[in-house]
């Protein structure tokens, strides 16, 4: 059969997939976690200590968020039945966007089952109207930093703007902003300048506040003006001193915010908020939203339960104690000869490695040592910039961190980086 030529080709493009040693497909399978403090993944009945997870402040494990979780599915059942407009919305996820919306002081929010479907919507639905109808059209420019998401690059994507009508500035450069934004100025009647808020593979807080003023400078040049669309899942709840987020670090505000309750906040799900006007157009015309469910309500009650954590002086306490974890693991790890991809501030540190086979070998030789890493290679960092993502939490201890290093030094010198 002819489609056998089809599967053929498939097998050869993961075979050269594997050959280059960036192959993703082969995950770790978690059997559960310990009940520690600090829990530890239990694979193949081995205990195992985690430092790439997204779990910045160690909530996925509270107990309390769990409580909370298992009472809200005894009160609402253990999925949302339906698409919010086909079969009505579920108090609790009315509860939880005001309670987002509150949180950055927006005038109201939206979750998502994801922050990728998030960026979805609001990269399609703010450049192309819903429908031919639509009073939206899309007379738009769109300006995309060059290390942006997967989702925002997707979103942008599947808007299918012309070529002309698309631009990406240098990474985190204000200047080449201002230079696209000047260049086309009298061309569209409104312009989207969009970026990640902490960039995820280098753990960058972009320069929201240099940004802003560019994009604040070219507002009366567009006749609709200019908005300034800002993803940070990485940020919030982990950054910032409430846990605001690049925000809060950089002391500007965006026009739309994405983020995440899959992250810091331990839970599950993606949100936007915005000004109402923003979000009452985006329920009415994001696919992602209208048709498809939103996450569990149990899964909306632990999300919920982590933003009044957050605001209590427990949430604090977590804040303070991520950032000195983070602090502690940098300074040890560059006593020990290991470089930094970036100089992050953020709970996400990219150790370099700079080669992908080794950088492999990295990863295996400290699974081998019961700790779980993850490599980054190309063609999601770029070639020569291979490195191990490491991921810091609230919850690891100075004992965790401590092996982590001496696990790190052990195969850096076994494998000649250090």
């Amino acid at each position: 059969m002819s489609k056998t030529k089809f599967f053929d080709l498939l097998k050869k493009e993961v075979q050269r997939i594997d050959e280059v040693k960036t192959a993703k497909r082969h995950e770790r399978v978690i059997d559960g976690f310990t009940k520690e403090k600090s829990p530890k993944a239990i694979i193949g009945g081995e205990k195992v200590r985690v430092f790439n997870s997204n779990d910045y402040l160690g909530l996925r494990h509270s107990s309390l968020l769990k409580k909370a979780e298992q009472e809200t599915s005894e009160k609402y059942g253990a999925g949302p039945g339906a698409v919010r407009f086909i079969s009505g919305s579920l108090k609790i996820y009315n509860d939880l966007e005001k309670k987002i919306a509150d949180f950055h002081k927006r005038q109201a929010a939206q979750i998502f089952s994801s922050a990728f479907a998030a960026n979805i919507a609001v990269m399609f639905c703010l450049i192309v109207g819903q429908s031919k109808d639509s009073v939206v059209d899309s007379n738009v420019l769109v300006v995309s930093d060059a290390l942006n998401h997967r989702s925002i690059i997707d979103g942008i994507r599947i808007a299918n703007l012309p070529k002309e009508q698309r631009a990406i500035f240098q990474h985190m450069n204000e200047k080449d902003l201002e230079k696209i934004l000047e260049e086309n100025k009298n061309k569209y009647k409104r312009a989207l300048v969009i970026t990640d808020g902490v960039f995820s593979m280098l753990g960058e807080f972009q320069k929201l506040k240099k940004l802003r003023e560019v994009i604040d400078q070219y507002d009366q040049e567009y006749e609709m003006g200019t908005l300034l669309v800002v993803d940070d899942a990485h940020g919030v709840g982990a950054s910032g001193k409430t846990g605001r987020g690049t925000e809060e670090v950089e002391r500007v505000e965006a026009d739309v915010l994405i983020g995440t309750f899959g992250k810091a906040f331990g839970a599950d799900g993606g949100y936007i908020v915005a000004d109402k006007s923003v979000i009452e157009y985006l329920r009415e015309s994001a696919a992602t939203y209208i048709y498809s469910n939103p996450f569990s309500p149990g899964t909306a009650g632990a999300a919920l339960k982590s933003l009044e954590l957050l605001d209590l002086e427990e949430g604090r306490k977590l804040l303070k104690a991520v950032q000195e974890n983070t602090d502690y693991f940098k300074t040890s790890i560059k006593k020990i000869g290991f470089k930094f991809a970036a100089n992050s501030l953020h709970p996400i540190q990219p150790v370099l490695i700079g080669d992908p086979i080794k950088t492999r070998q990295v990863v295996d030789s400290l699974f081998e040592g019961n700790i779980l890493v993850t490599n980054i290679s190309y063609p999601v960092v770029p070639k020569g910039s291979d490195e191990i993502r490491v991921q810091i939490s609230a919850s690891h201890t100075k004992e965790d961190i401590d092996y982590l290093i001496s696990e790190f030094k052990k195969t850096g010198k076994e494998l000649r980086i250090i």
